[in-house]
């Protein structure tokens, strides 16, 4: 299972052509993909017509979708967030650290 992270789902559903989106286009079809709940309500949120949202939201449906959130991930997640911190890189939004820490 490889999770596909928000950035990579917007440029693909943008047909932007990144490295990440040729991969995703090419590993689409041969390995489970997945994704959060949070990283679909990012994806989404940024839809402003109800039409392309239904279908990006259909679209995204189709893989597998992992819930999120409680205790243990908030732990997680800060200790995640103070480590790298110690080493001197400061994670910038909080919900990039729970996905990360998922």
């Amino acid at each position: 299972m490889t999770m596909v992270d928000t950035t990579v789902w917007i440029d693909y559903f943008r047909n932007r052509a990144t490295p990440e989106t040729d991969w995703l286009d090419r590993e689409v079809s041969r390995q489970r993909l997945g994704l959060t709940d949070l990283i679909l309500c990012e994806v989404l949120q940024g839809i402003a017509d109800p039409r392309e949202f239904d279908g990006t939201r259909a679209a995204l449906q189709q893989f597998e979708i992992f819930s999120t959130g409680g205790i243990h991930l908030a732990v997680t997640s800060a200790q995640n967030y103070q480590a790298l911190r110690r080493q001197g890189v400061t994670v910038r939004k909080t919900i990039d650290c729970l996905i990360a820490s998922f």
